[in-house]
């Protein structure tokens, strides 16, 4: 690999970061004009445009955030962890205690049972879950049932995974927790920063007591709630859509190695324009990512991996099939695709 895929672009990255934090505090402000001179439809309008841009720049902060825990946002460690630890505790994302177990995911990622999330349910998990005789059995695959699941998962999806990890390891304990600095997935060294990590979102939640106090519960909901619900929902999407699709692998040992783990995921042009600005990229190169965090254009191993599981579809629609499609994977075997819920099997290649 060249040198330049390993160096710190700092004056970028600060830059980066200040577009978003300057965007950010903009598109508040506009909102607060436009809300007094629009009404009625237009007013509704004017809102849902805020919220989907403010919910992409919150999470192109987000991503800043995961940058900082790769340690690839700045040269410093230490820096990279004090902005980390504000953007993730800005948008209610336990920073350390996050990092610690997304490392976790990186050195096991598609290792069935030992990644940490979205791991597949087999064919006993779906059929004990489900229970066949029951009248859900029958009603949560109809069209409207589904999508309310889907809007769930999109909505809390993220928030659970931090709470009780959904979508990890089973064989972990009942309710393992990212705030819990006891939890099955934390060695000792990384108790304090767990806890750090926890105090943080406690002065945070302070702090959003006091501004509610100044500017009423409603305000702050509109202008703050509402655009980290779609922090969570863009998250929960974006992470998603890497590790479930027909094409994407999972493996059991002794399949599974490293190298392949690292290349089961999928990458997506996300929203065109606007992923690429306000997300920085981040869906675009998930496959070099794994292998090393600074991307470089003149690397010629990205665009070979370009080639390789990259989905051109509309997220939204990738998103519907996907969540439809992809729902169980065999008891047995050491390397796994996806089948949908009558059993059969997508070709990777189909």
């Amino acid at each position: 690999m060249p040198p330049s895929v390993f160096e710190h672009r700092i004056m970028i990255s600060i830059l980066v970061l200040g577009r978003d934090i300057i965007l950010a505090i903009a598109l508040a402000y506009v909102m607060s004009v436009c809300k007094h001179w629009t009404t009625g439809v237009l007013q509704a309008m004017v809102w849902a445009a805020y919220w989907w841009f403010q919910g992409l720049v919150f999470t192109g902060i987000w991503v800043v955030g995961h940058e900082c825990a790769h340690g690839s946002f700045l040269p410093s460690g230490f820096a990279c962890n004090v902005i980390g630890l504000v953007c993730h505790s800005f948008l209610w994302t336990p920073y350390f205690s996050w990092k610690y177990v997304h490392h976790i995911h990186h050195r096991q990622h598609g290792l069935m049972d030992e990644d940490q999330h979205w791991i597949p349910k087999t064919r006993s998990e779906l059929a004990t879950a489900e229970g066949h005789a029951s009248i859900w059995h029958y009603l949560e695959d109809t069209p409207v049932v589904a999508l309310v699941k889907l809007i769930v998962q999109q909505i809390i999806g993220f928030p659970l995974y931090l709470l009780v990890h959904v979508t990890g390891p089973r064989h972990y304990p009942t309710f393992t927790s990212h705030f819990n600095p006891f939890s099955i997935f934390y060695a000792p060294r990384h108790r304090f920063g767990v806890i750090l990590s926890d105090i943080c979102l406690a002065f945070m939640a302070y702090g959003l007591s006091r501004a509610t106090s100044r500017w009423g519960n409603w305000n702050i909901f509109l202008f703050y709630g509402v655009p980290c619900l779609l922090v969570s929902h863009w998250v929960t999407m974006i992470v998603y859509l890497h590790h479930n699709d027909k094409r994407v692998p999972h493996y059991r040992l002794p399949a599974w190695t490293y190298t392949r783990g690292a290349m089961a995921t999928i990458d997506r042009d996300f929203l065109g324009w606007q992923g690429r600005f306000f997300l920085h990229d981040f869906t675009i190169f998930s496959r070099g990512y794994h292998f090393v965090r600074l991307r470089d254009q003149s690397w010629a191993f990205v665009f070979d991996l370009a080639d390789l599981n990259t989905c051109d579809d509309p997220v939204f629609k990738s998103l519907w099939e996907n969540y439809r499609n992809c729902r169980f994977v065999e008891d047995d075997g050491n390397i796994l695709f996806y089948k949908d819920k009558d059993g059969r099997f997508f070709a990777p290649d189909s």
